[in-house]
């Protein structure tokens, strides 16, 4: 296929080229029921292919998803749930949660996922400020909303292996069947919102993130162009749809183009990530550094010089380092680009795929997506020149696909005149494209995700013999940072094994199992500010000369 150039393509760009190929459109709006299934439901499409851990492997065509859509589009509506309202789902990737999505999207309902490692705090939080009206989960997760107060109605999938049998529940496939297929779609307007998101902050809690109908425009331009993703193409993205990258780009952006998308329900392992792209003949994969890096630690599990079918890879959460991009062209055969992007806005600046840039940096985010127009500013919000750091920033006014409208509950204020700011820092490249260079706050990117210290050093206060705690992440070969916290302990109380144990599990259930702390030292002091503020970067730092001694 004949690539159009970057430049050229970028320059001519309007949000009319995008809009053209839905559906609906800005002014009338849109069912994204209709834009990523409906529409393709006459042609005889498979839109998800299914790899389970107990049950048989399966195939599920845009004909069926769309009347089981109508189905729980229907269910929702008999429980007075619609336009607008929260509908949470903690499931694992299975057909189901593809269901609950498409039915809470041709309600016009808003759907808000749970990631399946969450613990009952992170949980409660979220329902409790979305106001969510309906969960729901499967017999595995759903003790987890034992704890939760005030928890909303829960639609129970596969309630025979519910051992405490909670029989206030609702039953899935018994719900599913008393409905019709039939339900008309619920048109929103673009700037209603489709999904509820949070993204973790380092102050405070998560904050709320409610996309808007608008942004399929974007998720269009990211799939086609700098995913690269064609008619042809098996495609497998890797993340889970419990986040951002997983739910936007693994289930809305490949139906949206009228491709299938793959779920896995097996756990990531170099093993089951290769009998995927063995038996699914994947073409183009999409997954976080912290995947690559596994695989490339774990070369001996592929023997020989085996040949898969990739064309493309996609990496996005963190930059890819040298090392990984070689070994992903020498063993999976492809190239792999980096891409740039946020729970809040999307992707934003990327190596194109299927455009021509003039140039492709090792480590760099690479270029403006079509549609926003990234920037680097200065303290004084001025654009900065070439080998500059500065922050990361959006022109809103030229940017027509950007779509953020700000944190659904008014959180935080990342608006300064026309420029929104990431937070992120980067080094300019004097040519429109950028390399990141750090945050200028303390989040941490563990494994793929994306973790706020407030949220862990609030959870560890919850023990009563924590006095104070911060956390920061520690420099990890395979999971790219762990989660190390430096804790204060009160009098009468030993600093011993038997305490770490305790606090690992407190935050393994209060808040994810992948927020935890890996590393926890008792500490007589926290570094601080005049002010009393912990000074992470001095604990990061500290963090950073053990890692280095280790591998010394």
């Amino acid at each position: 296929m004949l690539m159009e150039n970057y430049a050229e393509f970028y320059g001519d760009f309007t949000a009319a080229k995008a809009e053209s190929l839905l559906v609906g459109n800005l002014k009338e709006g849109f069912n994204v029921c209709t834009e990523i299934c409906d529409r393709w439901a006459n042609e005889e499409r498979t839109a998800l292919y299914y790899e389970g851990i107990n049950g048989p492997a399966s195939e599920h065509s845009f004909a069926e998803l769309k009347a089981a859509a109508g189905q729980f589009a229907n269910f929702l509506a008999a429980q007075g749930v619609g336009r607008g309202d929260r509908v949470a789902c903690m499931l694992p990737r299975t057909p189901e949660l593809l269901v609950v999505v498409l039915g809470v999207l041709k309600a016009g309902a808003v759907y808000q996922p749970l990631f399946t490692a969450f613990g009952s705090g992170a949980i409660e939080y979220r329902l409790t400020r979305a106001e969510t009206k309906l969960v729901v989960t499967d017999a595995e997760n759903r003790h987890k909303f034992d704890a939760v107060n005030g928890c909303p109605p829960v639609l129970l999938v596969n309630r025979e292996g519910d051992a405490a049998g909670h029989q206030q529940d609702m039953d899935f496939r018994q719900q599913l069947d008393l409905q019709s297929s039939d339900f008309e779609p619920v048109v929103i307007a673009a700037d209603e919102p489709f999904l509820q998101m949070f993204t973790s902050g380092t102050v405070g809690k998560a904050k709320g993130v409610a996309v808007p109908a608008r942004a399929l425009l974007s998720f269009h331009v990211y799939m086609r162009y700098a995913i690269g993703l064609r008619p042809e193409d098996k495609y497998w993205n890797v993340a889970d749809p419990g986040w951002a990258y997983g739910l936007y780009y693994a289930v809305v952006g490949p139906l949206l183009l009228g491709n299938a998308t793959h779920f896995n329900e097996n756990g990531f392992t170099p093993e089951t990530t290769y009998a995927m792209l063995r038996k699914y003949a994947i073409t183009n994969l999409a997954a976080a550094p912290t995947a690559y890096r596994m695989l490339m630690a774990h070369d001996d599990v592929l023997e020989g010089e085996e040949a898969f079918n990739l064309r493309v890879a996609s990496s996005a959460g963190e930059p890819l380092n040298p090392e990984v991009i070689g070994w992903v062209d020498r063993r999976l055969g492809c190239p792999v680009m980096d891409h740039y992007g946020q729970t809040e806005t999307g992707m934003t600046a990327c190596n194109h795929h299927d455009l021509e840039q003039s140039v492709v940096r090792i480590g760099s985010m690479g270029f403006s997506m079509p549609g926003h127009r990234v920037v680097a500013l200065n303290p004084e919000l001025q654009e900065i020149k070439e080998g500059e750091v500065g922050e990361l920033a959006i022109d809103m006014e030229k940017s027509p696909l950007f779509f953020f409208p700000g944190y659904t509950w008014g959180e935080k204020n990342p608006f300064r005149g026309k420029y929104y700011l990431t937070g992120d820092v980067v080094v300019s490249h004097g040519d429109d494209s950028y390399s990141f260079n750090g945050r200028d706050d303390d989040i941490i990117t563990t494994a793929g995700y994306r973790v706020g210290p407030a949220d862990v050093e609030s959870t560890l206060l919850e023990h009563e013999a924590v006095a104070e705690s911060g956390v920061v992440g520690k420099p990890d070969s395979e999971r790219g940072a762990i989660l190390k916290a430096y804790v204060v302990i009160k009098s009468g109380f030993e600093p011993n094994e038997s305490l770490i144990a305790q606090l690992k599990t407190l935050v393994r259930e209060r808040l994810s199992t992948h927020a935890f702390p890996r590393e926890i030292e008792f500490v007589t002091d926290l570094p601080k500010t005049p002010s009393g503020k912990i000074q992470r970067f001095i604990l990061r730092n500290r963090a950073k000369e053990e890692a280095d001694a280790l591998t010394a």
